[in-house]
């Protein structure tokens, strides 16, 4: 039985059970085998080792492999293969390290088992080591080490791998060529370098085409993106579900994006759609939660409910992506009632449901439907917590958020960043600075306090709150660790204390550190700095950054240059880049009929404010006090009373003080004080002193003593401690030389002990900082 010919008999006995998976009968075999002492022979024993792990049986496998005399490559490659399946990491080093000598196989099983158990930069290790042991990769060692690099983000490594893959021929390979295309995908390097690999490979396939089409509509380059799926339909390559997934994905009109407009993204995401259907994908459920949010995104909720009524089969994704597109489109009754029909159909919400749902009630103003929906959830996490606490800070409800924060503590659960942020941010809003002391405190137990959004929030707080140094010392702690948020944060922040030549030094400083680079945010502070300063050097300085840097249509900074100008008094300059932008919002017609007004060209604003009627833009209040300011500035009576009846008539703006105050200066400054005082009176703001002072001041201008001393007793009735009241009617009757009256005056200011608030001024010298 020792025989040459009796080994083979054993060897085609073990084959046949290996084939059959009959483990039993191999057994029986394996018993005969050590009788007979036949388990010496190598290769038999490796006939027993395949047997065993064919049936999966790990303990009998390591018994023969530990069991045997001798090993040779083949032992050693069969049972770490094995055990690299299993997914035992430990026995596999142990093998591995075990090896009297390795091949590419043993490798490869090496570096496969550490990608598939996500230790993907332990895997790129590994390859190194085996290349510098003078192997080469094959193509199975490539799409492992790729695959890595995928995850990792790490495209410099891709491309070392790209380098190999070239010298040895392997990037001609489909298999290579594909995990090239995908690295290349996932580390953003696509139009780069990805779509180079893609032209040069022999042979392509559907995968290819995906891969490439995913990767641009990750870099944004939506037009290449369906070019390149145009091409793979040309060459006839089997369209399937996913590749549609990714083309409806990017039918979206997205910022950052190549593509033209919401029209042409609609377009495509219809014929895409239209070719789904004729393939026969109406039943996948994937591509038909991406034809659901394609409509969703693009606004199209009619078109989205027709694809979820003909959907065969929903799940909660599908449920999800409705209730949220209706949130968008600020129909939280609908999203509610999606609730309602998926708690009805028997699909459990989960937590992104109820975001959604929480999103939608505070996108349309429902704070109660808001509070009906969160407390209706089970066992709400931090993250629902979060969405309930965004939503009432994001619209204006900080106080509800800070008591919700509250609430949430005494449930005992941990607050992460997010929550704090939002806290913080509330705070801010309220100038509720114990409140933001309490969350520094709970930032600092929590080992997050240096977190740059943290770091922000506490900036914001102590400003807001006028304790500018603690915020300055915030900001220092974390020199090393700051983002552009936190610099903008501390910039804005002294710049919100009149800190303004300090604001500007640190938007230097920042340009000079040469790591982070000043975005529209930096530029609009710094520019409202060089506004209150009337630093037009400055201010034309930034300006020249600004097209530089490319951010010179961003609607804030376009508003701030506006204002800077304005400011400075170069309102010339101000009109000439006001008429380079393209679409101008109602803020820069503000900041431009502003500036007319402030610079004693009312007419000019009156036109500019009749151009904007005519643009087809919507004034709002502001408008309204910068059209009127203007006409009082410039004597335009008749148009500031006209423009002033036309608020509520034609644009259904209703009059407010700061638009009454504007008309009664118009008036009083004209001479016509009994007008004033009309219509003073008649205002719904009767009762502020500011609208009495406003005449009370024009009296003096125009000697009026009669009407003064009537207009100054309203004043002190209504504030007895105003010294705004005293001084004007004191200097009514300077102006008409009753110096008997103003000393009478004089004594009674005495007698009531109301005190004069100093004035003061500053100068700009050369009109420069030092």
């Amino acid at each position: 039985m020792r025989s040459g010919g009796g080994n083979r008999y054993f060897v085609n006995l073990l084959r046949c059970c290996r084939e059959e998976r009959s483990k039993l009968s191999g057994k029986v075999i394996h018993g005969f085998i050590v009788r007979t002492g036949l388990n010496t022979d190598t290769y038999i024993s490796n006939r027993l080792l395949d047997l065993y792990i064919e049936c999966g049986d790990g303990d009998y496998a390591r018994k023969v492999f530990y069991g045997m005399s001798l090993r040779d490559v083949y032992s050693w490659n069969a049972f770490l293969t094995f055990r690299c399946k299993v997914g035992d990491l430990e026995e596999v080093c142990e093998v591995f390290d075990g090896m009297p000598e390795r091949d590419v196989v043993s490798w490869n099983n090496l570096i496969s088992v550490l990608v598939r158990k996500g230790l993907d930069e332990e895997a790129l290790a590994v390859y190194e080591r085996m290349v510098s042991d003078g192997f080469l990769p094959s193509r199975f060692t490539l799409a492992s080490v790729l695959s890595a690099c995928s995850k990792v983000r790490d495209g410099v490594f891709g491309m070392k791998c790209h380098g190999a893959a070239v010298k040895t021929g392997l990037d001609k390979n489909m298999f290579v060529g594909n995990a090239l295309l995908s690295m290349y995908a996932k580390c953003g390097l696509m139009m780069d370098y990805g779509v180079r690999v893609f032209e040069f490979l022999v042979e392509t396939n559907a995968v290819s085409f995906t891969v490439v089409i995913s990767g641009l509509a990750r870099e944004n380059k939506v037009l290449e993106a369906f070019e390149m799926f145009r091409s793979m339909c040309q060459k006839g390559i089997q369209v399937d579900s996913v590749c549609l997934s990714n083309i409806l994905s990017i039918s979206t009109p997205r910022e950052g994006c190549d593509s033209p407009s919401e029209i042409f993204c609609n377009v495509l995401g219809t014929q895409v759609h239209s070719l789904a259907l004729r393939l026969g994908f109406v039943g996948d459920l994937h591509l038909n939660n991406s034809l659901l949010e394609i409509y969703a995104k693009n606004k199209d909720m009619h078109g989205a409910e027709l694809v979820f009524a003909e959907m065969p089969d929903v799940n909660v994704v599908s449920w999800n992506i409705m209730i949220a597109g209706f949130g968008q489109e600020y129909q939280s009754d609908k999203s509610i009632e999606y609730l309602k029909r998926m708690r009805d159909s028997g699909v459990e919400p989960n937590e992104v449901t109820y975001i959604c749902v929480l999103g939608a009630c505070f996108r349309s103003g429902d704070v109660e439907a808001s509070k009906r929906i969160f407390s209706s959830i089970p066992h709400p996490s931090v993250r629902a917590w979060n969405a309930m606490l965004s939503g009432y800070s994001n619209y204006e409800h900080y106080q509800e958020a800070i008591n919700n924060f509250r609430q949430m503590q005494f449930q005992n659960l941990k607050p992460d960043r997010t929550t704090l942020s939002v806290i913080l941010s509330s705070c801010a809003r309220l100038r509720f600075l114990e409140g933001g002391k309490q969350i520094h405190g709970i930032a600092i137990r929590t080992k997050i306090s240096k977190n740059s959004h943290i770091v922000s929030g506490l900036i914001a707080v102590y400003s807001e709150c006028e304790k500018i140094e603690i915020s300055e010392s915030v900001f220092d702690d974390c020199n090393t660790e700051l983002d552009i948020a936190c610099w903008n944060s501390m910039i804005s922040g002294l710049s919100r204390n009149t800190l303004d030549t300090k604001a500007l030094m640190l938007f230097k400083r920042m340009q000079q550190t040469g790591v982070l680079f000043p975005n529209e945010t930096s530029y609009a502070i710094v520019l409202g700095s060089c506004s209150r300063l009337c630093s037009l050097v400055n201010g034309r300085q930034f300006h020249g950054h600004v097209v530089k840097s490319g951010y010179v249509s961003d609607s804030f900074v376009e508003a701030a240059l506006t204002d800077m100008y304005c400011k400075c008094g170069e309102i010339d300059s101000a009109r000439l880049f006001f008429d380079t932008v393209t679409r101008k919002n109602t803020v820069i017609w503000n900041e431009m009929i502003h500036g007319y007004a402030h610079n004693g060209r009312g007419d000019e604003a009156v036109d500019l404010y009749r151009e904007m009627i005519s643009a087809g833009k919507k004034p709002d209040g502001i408008t309204f006090v910068s059209v009127l300011t203007a006409c009082s500035h410039s004597g335009l009576v008749d148009t500031g009373l006209e423009i002033l009846s036309s608020m509520q008539r034609d644009h259904k703006v209703e009059p407010e003080l700061d638009h009454y105050i504007c008309t009664v200066d118009c008036l009083g400054r004209a001479g016509r004080l009994e007008d004033a005082e009309t219509l003073a009176e008649a205002t719904p703001y009767k009762s502020s002193p500011v609208l009495w002072e406003i005449l009370l001041s024009s009296c003096r201008v125009h000697g009026d003593v009669r009407l003064a001393r009537r207009v100054a007793e309203k004043l002190m009735r209504l504030d007895p401690q105003n010294s705004a009241a005293y001084v004007l009617l004191s200097n009514t009757y300077s102006s008409v030389r009753q110096w008997d009256a103003a000393a009478a005056l004089q004594g009674l200011i005495n007698k009531n002990r109301v005190h004069k608030t100093p004035g003061h001024s500053w100068i700009t010298y050369d009109n420069a900082l030092d």
